[in-house]
Parts: C-alpha cells; structure tokens; sequence
C-alpha cells in the first residue's frame, strides 16, 4: 500500500477534483502515472480555484510526485516552471530534485523565493547553481553564495547574466578568480554592471579584443560615475608590488637631478632606453605619465605595447618617440620595425582623453605604493 496519506476532498459538485483526489490512493504506477497528468492538465485548465482547492492540488501533486520515476518529474517540472500560481510545495520539491528534474523551476519559476533559492544553493551542486545563475533576476545575496561555490563554469554563467546582481566584494572576488583563467576574461570584461575600478583590473590579463572593450568603456563613463568608481578603487588597492631593482635609490636620485635641472625630456628617455639604463627609464616613464614605478616595469618587461602606447599618450609624447621606444623594445624579435610602425599606427589613432581615462586607474596604485 501507499503511505501517502489519506486525503479527505472537498464537498464540491461539478468539479473532476473529488474524483481526482480519491484515485490518488490508487496503487498501480501506471494509473498514478496517468492520473498525475489528468490532475496537471485539470489544474492548468481551472481558471479559478479557491484557497482549499490551491491547498488539495499542491498537497495531492507533490505527494504523487514524490513516487513518479525522473522523466516524468523532469515532464512536470518543466509545466509548471512557468506557471506564476503553481503549488509552492510542489514547486519547492522538485528544485531540490536531482538536477535534470530541478533544472527547469531553478531557471524559471517565480514560485521560489530567495530563501528557497538559498537554500539551494548552499546545499546543492554546479548543476544547481548553474541553473539558478540563469535566472531572469539574481538577488546579491543568493550571487555571493554562488561566487563563493561555484566552480568558474558557474561562475562564467553567473557573470554573464546581466540580470544578477553581484555585491561589491562577490565583484572583486569574480575579478581575482577570472585573472587566473582566460576562459573567465570576456564573461568579466563585458559584463555590464562591473565596477569599472574592477574593469581596468582586467586590462592587463586580457587579450587585444577585450583591452579595447575596456577603453571603449572608459570612453563612454559618465565624469561622476568615474569619480565614485576611483573612491572605491582607492579604498581596495594595496601595495603588493615586490621589491624594486638594487639600483633604484640611485636611480631615482639621478632622475630627480635632471628634473630639478629641466633636463627629463623626452629625448633623455629615449637615451635612457637605448643605453640600457632600464631602471632610470622606468622611473622616468613612471614620472611623466604619473603611474607607479611596477606598472611601467610590468609594461617594458612584458612587452605590453599597446599599454605602453596609453602611458606616453597621457603624458603627451609625440609619434615618433613612441615608435622609438616600441623599436628599441622589441629589437630582439622578427620583423621588430614592421610590428613597431603598427603600434605606431595604433598609437596615432588613439585618443589622448580615453589614455588619460584609463590611466587614473592605474594611478590608484601609485597612490597606494606611496602610502
């Protein structure tokens, strides 16, 4: 016998409802089969039904359900994840059904309430969670949790829904992990809603299609959008540069010199470079574009010359010293003129304010480095 529990119908007339709750104690798989459709299609063609009514569909649905095999909860789960007046419990049941069968109501049902989505997401798998980063509207706080578990497919799912909501700190988090793995960089870099302090974070990892991204946001960001991203760009950055070269504190002396003296002109960075003094031209390069000493270093040394291209457009230095430097940089690669005279090209299209944009997010870290 079944151990569903007897469920007494309503004293109704004219409704095929009595009758459906009484076959409910039928034991035969396959009539309880066919009857649970009978009672889903009952329940979709009922246009009104009364609170006792809502009650006796939920309680008789996730009871029959709870003994159907998972192509047919999968079925059910499917029909109703759409319904706005579906049977909460039922609802409630089978999206912590395993995940073929919750798939469907974890996506889309607005039956389920943050508490309920909570509760899945702190107990359940990727599947889960993947499932419910796919929903039309994704609150902050069930996107922390799933920042916190999932794995970067989840994660990459959860970045490209515009309609979740990520906490600052689920942001910086997302941005750490997505650093460390390329397959996260586009998901990051266009989502819409990134803090764009985070944004130019990215710039540095990402490849030439997604660095342009970037600078086409940067291009586009409203002056006081700008200007509260910075604040809470400068609350984050911390100094974790690693040491500096041994002939720094000379160096920097040195520099100072021909500052004081109005002797750092572009020409004497261009000296500095082919004499091989890296560190007095780092320092210089640094001065001038007003970016900390580690980000000129990272750029020389990675050869990262499309960044290198922004640093001496913000500090206004002409064409030709640009190309220099990009020569001079890359002497030691095939065809080093020939890939020179296109950042060259690049170098001349770009915009000094879009430069200047970007740049004052990197400033943050001279700040930082200075404190």
């Amino acid at each position: 016998m079944s151990d569903a529990p007897v469920i007494e119908p309503p004293a109704e007339t004219g409704s095929r409802l009595p009758d459906l709750v009484l076959l409910a104690q039928e034991e035969s798989s396959e009539k309880r089969r066919a009857l649970l459709r009978e009672l889903t299609d009952h329940f979709f063609g009922s246009t009104q039904r009364t609170a006792a009514e809502d009650s006796l569909y939920d309680s008789v649905l996730t009871d029959l359900t709870a003994e159907m095999e998972t192509a047919v909860r999968a079925e059910l789960s499917a029909r109703f994840a759409l319904a706005p007046d579906a049977p909460r419990g039922l609802i409630r049941r089978l999206a912590n059904d395993e995940a073929c069968v919750a798939t469907a109501v974890l996506r889309a049902s607005t039956v389920l309430t943050d508490d309920d989505l909570l509760g899945v997401v702190r107990t359940k798998g990727q599947d889960h969670l993947r499932a419910v980063s796919q929903r039309t509207t994704v609150s902050e706080a069930v996107s922390d949790v799933i920042v916190e578990r999932g794995d970067d497919n989840t994660l990459g799912t959860l970045l490209r829904n515009d309609g979740a909501r990520l906490s600052r700190t689920a942001s910086e988090t997302a941005v750490e992990r997505a650093k460390a793995n390329p397959a996260l960089h586009a998901a990051t870099v266009q989502r819409k809603s990134l803090p764009p302090d985070l944004l130019n974070e990215m710039y540095f990892v990402v490849e030439a299609r997604l660095r342009q991204n970037i600078l086409e946001r940067n291009a586009s960001m409203d002056p006081a959008l700008l200007e509260i991203a910075l604040a809470a760009g400068r609350a984050r950055v911390a100094s974790e540069h690693g040491d500096l070269p041994s002939d720094y504190a000379e160096c920097l002396a040195y520099v100072g010199e021909l500052k004081a003296a109005n002797q750092l002109t572009p020409t004497m960075l261009a000296r500095f470079l082919r004499s091989g003094s890296r560190t007095s031209f780092l320092i210089s390069l640094a001065q001038l574009a007003d970016v900390d000493f580690h980000t000129a270093a990272s750029i020389v040394e990675k050869k990262e010359l499309d960044a290198l291209a922004l640093i001496c457009k913000a500090a206004d230095l002409d064409r030709a010293l640009f190309l220099t430097f990009a020569v001079v940089i890359l002497n030691t690669e095939e065809n080093a003129m020939g890939k020179a005279q296109s950042y060259a090209k690049m170098y001349g299209d770009l915009q000094r304010d879009v430069a200047l944009r970007t740049l004052r997010f990197w400033r943050m870290r001279r700040s930082a480095e200075a404190a």
